[in-house]
């Protein structure tokens, strides 16, 4: 994941100035020219990171901290309040109304997915009840209409070009005249792709500008540009009113410091990251959760959100009771090989927790971990319902394993291997017998009845280690239970 690296960096650096035994002065410094130093390496324009180390000193000052204070806490949180500076403008991005039309033009350079974001935006939006259409005025690159004629086909989305006009701006004035006469909402228009150096490209972007007079110029940028993001990102914002930024390829492992550098250059937030290359990988970007990842502190909020989006409300008391009686089934494990799918990258879920960070995914085994589940479900789809609800593994034969690896195209070790996971998942969740479900306005269950001790019996050892053992484990329950969607998701909302 982009970024990982320079998280894992950061987080380091903090955790040595937490095993230091005094904090003084060259404690600190220790720690901000480690961070400095990550940040560098991670392609932050050196005026950024230098005003960041800056601002810190002045923060921090240890000579007038009295005492009593916690010195590492407020480090820690001049640390985190300065990255997010770092990627906060201060100033909201236009946001598009529903059943208002909203003209909103994606401008960037060559190859940074602009086209591709396009049809992302579109999606998500539609998905959300706006009524999106998409224009094509990007007649420079070949194939650029085709690829947003594909993408719009696929997601059901109105769209508007030419294989002959040669005019952007003529096919952008009459695609966003045509979309506002048929009622969309969300008029979402492509450019071609550009660089500074371009005056002639620059200057038909300002043109197109001027003729669809857009609510939201949006600044695509790929994540691994590196050191040149700040004067490129620069020269857009001198052209046209960017008024957001959405970065691309997060789920590459390239640096991706120029990612905050584009933020201090166009002074506009950012607004979604793309995480993938499918319509449905791209993220809402917030600052303070998308930090608090970084840093390995977790994102309690955007987990829960995750866990509220995969399995519906009125499913999770069922989910609840099934975890109490103890008896995990085939088919109960299918449907939450589901959810995690659903869940997006299993990296990117972990990152959501206190204590681990996306770095730790090792490169790869995120797409092998869904790869493998996606296997054990095709296993799984040849299954007799007999098969799928019993509880017993011994009524899998020789003969019944035989058939379902002629039924799924798979090797008969390959169905071993998955009852094989089916065991050891069987045997985590029998631990879970006996927990208590509460009823609405009871304390959370995590709270409650699913005390550290319990926890630690059912984590794997390597989890448990890298949490920080019980009493890392402990605060975590600690977080898990104070919060209010955690609450939520198993039935209470705490005690009033």
């Amino acid at each position: 994941m982009v970024l990982a690296e320079l998280g894992g960096s950061i987080s380091r650096a903090l955790q040595q100035m937490s095993n230091a035994t005094i904090i003084d002065e060259k404690v600190l410094n220790d720690c901000l020219n480690e961070i400095t130093r990550a940040l560098l390496q991670s392609d932050v324009q050196f005026k950024l990171v230098r005003d960041m180390q800056t601002n810190i000193k002045n923060i921090v000052n240890l000579d007038d901290l009295a005492a009593g204070h916690n010195k590492r806490k407020i480090i820690q949180q001049a640390i985190f309040n300065e990255l997010c500076k770092m990627l906060d403008p201060g100033k909201p991005s236009f946001t598009p109304k529903k059943g208002k039309t909203s003209v909103v033009m994606f401008v960037g350079l060559q190859g940074s997915g602009k086209t591709t974001t396009c049809s992302k935006y579109a999606y998500y939006h539609q998905k959300k009840g706006w009524k999106p259409a998409l224009v094509c005025a990007d007649t420079f690159r070949a194939g650029a209409f085709d690829q947003l004629k594909q993408n719009a086909t696929k997601a059901k989305i109105p769209f508007y070009g030419s294989y002959t006009e040669s005019d952007p701006v003529q096919i952008a004035a009459e695609g966003v005249d045509r979309f506002k006469q048929e009622n969309c909402d969300l008029i979402i228009v492509d450019t071609s792709g550009r660089h500074k150096q371009e005056v002639a490209l620059f200057e038909e972007m300002r043109q197109v500008a001027e003729a669809t007079k857009p609510d939201l110029v949006i600044f695509v940028m790929d994540s691994s540009i590196g050191q040149a993001a700040f004067d490129q990102a620069q020269a857009f914002k001198q052209s046209v009113a960017v008024g957001a930024v959405i970065v691309t390829k997060m789920d590459g492992h390239a640096k991706g410091g120029g990612a905050l550098s584009a933020v201090a250059a166009t002074k506009s937030p950012i607004i979604f990251m793309g995480t993938g290359e499918h319509m449905d990988e791209f993220e809402i970007f917030d600052v303070k959760p998308f930090v608090s990842r970084l840093l390995g502190m977790g994102d309690w909020s955007g987990f829960m959100d995750k866990i509220q989006e995969v399995v519906p409300m009125d499913q999770q008391p069922e989910l609840l009771q099934k975890l109490s009686e103890g008896n995990l089934t085939l088919r109960i494990m299918y449907e939450q090989f589901h959810n995690i799918l659903k869940m997006g990258p299993i990296g990117q879920v972990f990152s959501m927790l206190p204590g681990f960070s996306s770095e730790l995914m090792p490169k790869g085994q995120d797409k092998e971990s869904q790869a493998k589940i996606k296997r054990y479900m095709t296993m799984m789809d040849s299954m007799t319902d007999e098969e799928l609800d019993s509880t017993n593994p011994k009524i899998m034969n020789e003969s019944r394993m035989m058939r379902i690896a002629r039924g799924s195209g798979r090797k008969v070790r390959e169905v071993m291997e998955m009852l094989e996971e089916y065991k050891r998942l069987a045997k985590i969740w029998s631990k879970m017998k006996g927990l208590k479900i509460p009823k609405k306005g009871e304390m959370s269950a995590l709270s409650r009845n699913m005390n550290a001790q319990h926890m630690s019996k059912v984590l794997p050892p390597q989890m448990l280690k890298q949490i920080g053992g019980m009493g890392g484990l402990q605060n975590l329950m600690k977080q898990m239970g104070s919060n209010k969607d955690m609450m939520g998701m198993f039935g209470g909302a705490g005690d009033k």
